[in-house]
């Protein structure tokens, strides 16, 4: 259980954090920016969902996703190390991953094959989904990153999990603008 009584401690003041570990490290550590990443992507699909609050597929969706999110800050959060710690580290499951497959594959059922790429455009829902999968994708770039760091260890499920995640964020942009105002399709060299 997570118990937070005072806001301010000061103790990051000097640009140094804690890990899940106790371990601490700079601000701007990969880790630090791999986790940090996955929080502005869960704060993107919160601005989202003030678009599909009325949408009884998306909306219910996007709200496990972010509470999957806080799951990967905390795995990001707690590495790997030789020595076994003192308490059970929250891991994101492959089960998660083929969730976010299964619902890609659901929101994908009925949308025509693109022709052309898609502006990030169109329902105000749609607009603030490309922008969480952006930032998903740095958030998967960072984890990348720090997986392939000297000593690092990143569990392939939340690796897995950003493409997926990333994936779902662009099907879901066209599954609400194909409900809605259509997609804005992309016109190579139209405005020459």
């Amino acid at each position: 259980m997570v118990q937070l009584d005072k806001i301010y401690t000061r103790a990051g003041d000097g640009g140094r954090t804690r890990l899940a570990t106790g371990e601490e490290v700079d601000k701007f550590g990969l880790r630090v920016e791999a986790y940090g990443a996955v929080d502005e992507v869960n704060a993107a699909i919160g601005v989202a969902r003030l678009h599909t609050s009325l949408n009884p597929v998306l909306d219910p969706m996007l709200a496990r996703i972010q509470n999957d999110l806080f799951d990967l800050g905390a795995d990001l959060a707690t590495p790997e190390r030789d020595a076994p710690l003192p308490f059970e580290a929250l891991r994101i499951q492959p089960s998660q991953v083929e969730r976010l497959e299964r619902e890609i594959d659901m929101l994908n059922a009925d949308i025509p094959p693109l022709t052309s790429f898609v502006l990030p455009a169109g329902e105000p829902a749609a607009a603030h989904l490309h922008v969480a999968r952006t930032i998903c994708r740095r958030a998967e770039r960072r984890t990348a990153e720090l997986s392939a760091a000297p000593g690092e260890k990143v569990a392939p499920a939340a690796l897995q999990y950003l493409n997926r995640l990333s994936d779902l964020l662009f099907v879901a942009s066209r599954f609400v603008n194909l409900a809605g105002a259509g997609e804005v399709m992309w016109k190579p060299a139209g405005n020459r």
